[in-house]
């Protein structure tokens, strides 16, 4: 027992790492999905706190599931585990039922399953942390408590950095399939002989003052005593969806520009406002002076929103707006960055920067090459991300290293005993 309650704890342990750790890099698209469920739920109230729910959840997640790894506060932990799972597993029945809400989001964008999967993977990290928390006297910790407290905390500074750093700036994982490197049109292009969506169609006739449904096989289009009511299309089964969906650039004046914008041969900027009564005033006067920039370097800079005409008039009469806006999907626009406003920078459909409103760029700083430019900044970003992997690392080695040499000595004064 002693070998599956090891495996358990390492299977669970990583689950509540991983699954904390994808949430942590991106706290507004857990943000997202809670709101989400709220309002499927008619709980709008609660979308208030979908922001502290979210960096709340994460970090539990993650320092939970570290705790388990070391066997950290095994009594604590193991209990947490077990209370976790008795909430969330018949909770994801409920959504699985309902299905208020296609995907769960329990591991972010990293790796998207369905409500369904989402429930069977529940009942087994359920059954592996009812294992853990019977057999909690029987497992032996041995490295101090002091140790198990700086591993905790450690823990949380770690995630908690990760959430505001990715918040205050953009994720430092991009999960997303807009993330710097993709190419828009071709990650919207359905392949040849792809499955397509699978429809029911069901017809409603009337006889003698009854109303009856029908189905494709024995609708009584040749009997004049039903007369044709109603048609209706139910979709039985998913076909292919293409990593990009519902994707375009339109507004009242222009109509639909999306192809000449993604097929430009030249760089374009794109601004991603997608509520424009939320973008703080002092961002404006940096977006003004990169349109200004664009303009005087012939460079096409527009703005998507998801907001409506009158609303774009007013914003644009107010603050003296030089550049165009047009519609996108306010989900699209979410996804494309977790920015309100965020700048993109594309060439040919292909996405080769994104700023966070906190660091957009001076115009000066843009006068060389901009593929160039867009490429040392990712290189920077990297090289900034790699050091903090290397030094995450070798924290862990260490904390491994002093368990072991603890389970060691342990051992030898049993052996002396």
């Amino acid at each position: 027992m002693k070998i599956v309650r090891f495996v358990c704890r390492i299977l669970v342990g990583l689950v509540f790492t991983f699954s904390g750790f994808v949430k942590a890099v991106d706290p507004l698209g857990s943000t997202y999905k809670f709101s989400d469920y709220f309002y499927a739920f008619g709980m709008d109230a609660f979308v208030s706190v979908a922001f502290p729910l979210a960096i709340f959840l994460s970090t539990l997640e993650f320092v939970l599931g570290l705790s388990l790894l070391f066997n950290a506060r095994k009594q604590i932990a193991y209990s947490l585990a077990l209370l976790f799972m008795l909430f969330f597993t018949p909770l994801t029945l409920i959504l699985a039922i309902s299905n208020p809400v296609t995907d769960c989001g329990c591991f972010g964008d990293a790796l998207v399953i369905t409500n369904w999967q989402t429930f069977g993977k529940n009942i087994v990290i359920l059954v592996f942390s009812l294992i853990l928390f019977l057999g909690r006297k029987k497992e032996d910790t041995t490295y101090p408590i002091w140790q198990q407290n700086l591993l905790v905390l450690f823990s949380i500074l770690s995630v908690l950095w990760i959430s505001i750093f990715s918040y205050r700036h953009l994720p430092i994982i991009d999960f997303r399939p807009y993330h710097i490197g993709a190419n828009i049109s071709e990650s919207m292009v359905i392949p040849e002989g792809a499955p397509a969506d699978q429809y029911r169609s069901i017809f409603k006739y009337q006889k003698n003052g009854k109303v009856k449904e029908f189905d494709e096989t024995n609708y009584p289009w040749q009997d004049s005593t039903w007369t044709f009511v109603d048609a209706t299309q139910i979709k039985i089964k998913d076909g292919y969806t293409p990593l990009i969906h519902d994707f375009s650039i339109s507004n009242e004046q222009q109509g639909d520009i999306t192809d000449q914008i993604l097929h430009d041969n030249s760089y374009t900027f794109i601004l991603i406002a997608k509520d424009l009564s939320k973008i703080k005033k002092d961002v404006l006067p940096k977006i003004e002076a990169l349109s200004l920039f664009a303009m005087e370097k012939n460079i096409p800079f527009l703005a998507l929103t998801a907001s409506g005409s009158a609303e774009i008039e007013s914003f644009k009469e107010k603050n003296n707006i030089s550049f165009e806006f047009y519609n996108t999907d306010e989900i699209q626009l979410k996804t494309i960055i977790r920015s309100n406003p965020g700048l993109i920078l594309i060439k040919q459909g292909t996405i080769l920067n994104k700023w966070h409103y906190n660091d957009l760029p001076k115009p000066k700083n843009l006068n060389g090459d901009l593929l160039a430019y867009s490429i040392t900044q990712h290189q920077k970003l990297n090289i900034k991300l790699i050091i903090i992997s290397i030094t995450s690392t070798l924290l862990l080695i260490i904390s491994l290293f002093i368990l072991l040499m603890n389970r060691k000595a342990v051992a030898k004064n049993r052996l002396q005993l």
